[in-house]
Parts: structure tokens; sequence; C-alpha cells
């Protein structure tokens, strides 16, 4: 009983709880929002939820005592894992088939995202092999550049083919520049890298994004280019989400009383849009909370990220920032209408099992970083 106490006692002492409350702060406000928008119908979305929630606190406590570099160790092991598991969706991937997503993986009337969930692995595989690069002094080679744009391009092309998952997808390219910039690639391959991806992206326009992918993209950047109708459905669920916020005003129409949200009048309200559904019943004031409480999650995550001396714990913690401020501001601009609509969760605050869960281990590996003691080398200097 005693060791029990005591291991408590030292998780709570040692482990980052200013970053689980933000966490659970958020995750609660999240259960509010999808518990309102869902009302008005019979679902056992707040269930699943809450469910995801708890399941998300034990991978929390459980990655928080995990020492990361025994994880990053096995880099090749979770690459394996990673292909294989998006590549389930080959075969039982299900969503919005009207679209062409596919995206789930659906069990007793549960869903898994297995690109969702893959990020962290992805996220631990680009640290180690950053790290290693560092370490050896041939970061800046072209064959260790090669290698990490290989280990990317798996991931990404199996999401692309497996699923249609075009938001989830393009996290991953924001993750792995952001990880390469920070960990030190010099410039000049960055500018060989966009030269690359602009002579390749027609290609990949018109053989690999579908009609419906391609009017999103450019809905909200270029009207003329699509036609009026086609326009108009494209736009309608931005358009509907800002109407939504617009009429939130200050302090919002009350929750449970958006006029919007309660007729189920803003798409996918609960999960990918559910940033409008606050901004319309709690206003400027619920909406901005919102972006407070992610923002701060996110310069938590950097924080630890500096303090801890150790390149691999550094990277990693990046990468989940910017794993979180890739989908943040996605999300917020798809619901003002500012980007395109592409399908992307809210950190925190969405309804999503796979998103929950994955955002809590992922808090978890940070404040596992924050507990791990300081490399000798660091300690003596």
């Amino acid at each position: 009983m005693k060791t029990i106490i005591r291991s408590i006692a030292k998780f709570f002492s040692e482990a980052d709880m200013f970053l689980l409350a933000l966490s659970l702060i958020s995750a609660i406000y999240g259960v509010v929002l999808v518990s309102s928008v869902t009302r008005s119908f019979v679902t056992n979305e707040i269930y699943v939820q809450i469910a995801a929630i708890i399941i998300g606190i034990a991978l929390f406590v459980l990655f928080s005592y995990i020492d990361i570099d025994i994880i990053a160790d096995k880099s090749r092991l979770l690459l394996i894992f990673s292909a294989l598991f998006i590549s389930t969706l080959f075969f039982w991937g299900v969503g919005m088939q009207e679209v062409g997503n596919s995206a789930w993986l659906r069990f007793w009337g549960i869903g898994i995202q297995p690109a969702e969930i893959v990020k962290i692995p992805f996220i631990i595989i680009v640290s180690r092999m950053l790290t290693n690069f560092r370490e050896r002094k041939t970061l800046d080679s072209f064959w260790s550049l090669v290698q990490i744009i290989l280990v990317f391009a798996v991931l990404f092309v199996l999401i692309l083919a497996s699923s249609a998952d075009l938001g989830s997808a393009l996290v991953y390219v924001f993750i792995l520049l952001t990880m390469m910039f920070i960990a030190g690639v010099k410039l000049r391959w960055f500018a060989i890298g966009g030269v690359a991806v602009a002579a390749a992206f027609p290609l990949f326009w018109v053989n690999y994004l579908s009609e419906g992918q391609q009017a999103r993209i450019l809905a909200p950047f270029a009207e003329d280019a699509l036609d009026p109708e086609v326009y108009e459905r494209i736009t309608w669920q931005a358009n509907q989400s800002v109407r939504a916020i617009a009429s939130g005003e200050f302090l919002g129409q009350g929750l449970g009383n958006g006029r919007l949200t309660q007729r189920q009048g803003i798409p996918a309200q609960h999960t990918d849009f559910i940033f409008a559904a606050a901004g319309e019943e709690l206003g400027f004031v619920g909406a901005i909370f919102i972006v407070i409480l992610l923002v701060a999650i996110i310069i938590r995550c950097i924080y630890v990220g500096i303090k801890s001396n150790n390149s691999l714990g550094m990277l990693v913690c990046i990468g989940i920032a910017a794993m979180l401020i890739t989908q943040t501001v996605g999300n917020i601009g798809m619901c003002l209408a500012i980007m395109p609509v592409i399908g992307i969760t809210l950190p925190f605050f969405s309804y999503g099992g796979s998103s929950i869960v994955t955002c809590f281990a992922a808090m978890g590996i940070v404040s596992g970083i924050k507990m791990r003691p300081k490399p000798m080398r660091f300690r003596q200097m």
C-alpha cells in the first residue's frame, strides 16, 4: 500500500500536472460542447467521448513513465507497425464514401482512425532519425535527407491511397517540415524541396486529387476557378460556419440555444466545425477561450522541449507542438472560411475517440520528457 501511495505521490510531484490540467480543461470543455450540439438527436457520441478521455488519461500516466529513448530505439518496428496499421484501410476502411474518404476502421460501432494514431509514431521515428544524423554530423547530407523523406513518403502515400484523407496527410507534411527546420536542416534543402514540389504538383493535382478535393482547395482562394453551382455547394459548409460564429457576437446565444447549432444547420458541428458551434452558443468569449487553452498547451510543449536539454526529447516535443499548431490553425481556418475544408479535427475539442486518445498520449510523452533526468553531460555544464 505504501508503495502505491509513494508512486502516486511521485507522479503528482514529477509529472507535468500543468499540462494535464490544461488538457483536461480543454477535453471537458469539448464534452460540454459536444453534449450541446448533439442534444437534438439520440446519440452515443458523448459516452464515446468520455470513454476516450478516460483512456487518454490512463495513457497520459503510462507514457509519463516510459522513457522516450526506449520507444525511439524501436523506430523500425514503429515504421512497420504504422505502415501496416494504415494499410488495413485498404481492406476495412469506412467513412464518408460520397467524397471518397474511408479513413476509419469500425468495430462494434466504434471508429478508429489509423492516420490520427500514427502521428505519434511518425514524430518519434523522425525525431530519432534527425537526432542520429545530428550526432553523426550528417544531417545535411543528401542520403540522410532522402531516408527521412522516404519514411514520410511511405506513410503519406499510404494515407492518400488507402483513405483519400488529405487533411490528415497534410498534417504530416507540416510536422515534418517543422521538425527538419528546428533540427537545423539547411535552408537550401527547403528551397530545393520547394522547387521539386512545385514541379510535381500539377501531376499530383491531376492524378491524385479528386474533383471534390480540388474544389475544396480552390474555394477559399479562387471563386472564379469554379463553376458557380459547384462553388456554392462546396462553400456551403464554411458559409454556415461563418454565419454561426458571427451570430454569436460577444457572449453567444447561450449553451444549447444556438439557432443553427440546435437545428443541425452547421455541417459536422460536433467534429470538424465544433469551433463554429462554440462561437454561436458561447460567442467571442467562448471561442477565444478555446484558442487560449490550445495556445497554452502548445507553448507548454515547446517549453518542455527546450528545457529537456536533449535533442530527441526536444524534437519530439516540437513535433507534437507542430501537430497541434497545424490542426488548430487548419480547423479554425476552415471554420472562418479562410482555409480549405479538408477535414481536420480541433485537438481536445472535436468529437473523436482517436483524436482524444492521441492528444492525451502525446501530452503524456511530453510529461515523460519533463520527468526524465537531464543527461549527465548537461548537468555538468
